[in-house]
């Protein structure tokens, strides 16, 4: 899924903004430093998930190769993206 720079900073807020009224987290740092790094990191996970789906594709792009006609790509999509996704330590 493609996530645009602006709706990771909307998500990262709203968090911030939960976490704030509970009264769960406190700064260390300026709470901008703090902000920037965390929608760093979310982008970057989106982006290991964009890899993962890649990889995933050409996996089934070779399945579908050697098992041409009996291969179902919308039942096997979710599975391989799971097992790959743990066996690389990727959260979905």
């Amino acid at each position: 899924m493609k996530v645009s720079d602006k709706l990771i900073q909307r998500l990262v807020q709203a968090v911030f903004r939960d976490l704030k009224e509970q009264n769960t987290m406190t700064f260390k740092e300026k709470e901008d430093v703090v902000f920037k790094r965390a929608c760093a990191i979310v982008a970057n996970e989106y982006a290991r998930e964009q890899e993962l789906d890649q990889e995933v594709n050409r996996m089934m792009d070779d399945l579908e190769r050697q098992n041409p006609g009996e291969f179902q790509r919308y039942k096997m999509f979710p599975l391989l993206k799971r097992r790959l996704a743990k066996e690389k330590g990727i959260i979905l």
